[in-house]
């Protein structure tokens, strides 16, 4: 779910204090705590520790890591989840079952709504989710799952059924095609009694 060039802020955009800054990628943020302050989280992630991601990658080619730029933020008394990825992952190549990278680059911009007239409130292009949807689990805070949000930008971006641009598909021919015979047209015999009656 891409957000119009009109429609996103920048992913840096924050006029909130900062969370402090984690080596790995929170699974998710508590909105109690930082909901109204912002979140901030920018790193690295490895394309396997999406798990749902990592089933797709093609095990021929070494992957590289993505890297993050993520932030919470209110404007407008509507919460947003902006990001920014970017890098590549590698997937197999439906046709020729060769690895093909696939680019991951880009900026989302997401509005949490905490219910539908809240929709007033944003852009008419602006992607936005209800946060009753996305928070299923019962826990003594409010967690927005963070990961599992960027793991189904991620898996929106890359296609169903990667190939490469220029990619032929290879087929091996085992033995001689037989020929086919030539059937008699059932309709023929109709053709003939037409003139007749």
């Amino acid at each position: 779910m891409s957000s119009t060039p009109e429609s996103k802020p920048s992913a840096g955009y924050a006029d909130n204090k900062k969370a402090p800054l984690s080596t790995s990628m929170p699974e998710s943020i508590s909105l109690d705590k930082w909901a109204d302050t912002g979140y901030e989280w920018t790193g690295e992630v490895e394309p396997s520790a999406f798990k749902r991601l990592a089933a797709t990658l093609a095990t021929e080619h070494e992957q590289a890591n993505i890297s993050l730029n993520a932030n919470l933020y209110r404007r407008n008394n509507v919460l947003h989840l902006a990001f920014t990825l970017t890098g590549e992952v590698w997937l197999t190549c439906q046709r020729c079952l060769q690895p093909v990278a696939i680019d991951l680059s880009d900026d989302y911009n997401i509005a949490l709504l905490e219910d539908e007239s809240q929709a007033r409130s944003i852009n008419d292009e602006q992607d936005y989710l209800l946060l009753d949807e996305i928070i299923t689990e019962p826990a003594p805070e409010l967690l927005l799952p963070f990961k599992k949000l960027v793991e189904d930008e991620i898996l929106l971006k890359t296609p169903m059924s990667p190939k490469h641009d220029d990619c032929e598909m290879t087929v091996e021919q085992f033995g001689e095609i037989p020929e086919e015979e030539e059937s008699e047209n059932p309709f023929a015999a109709l053709a003939s009694l037409k003139g007749k009656l």
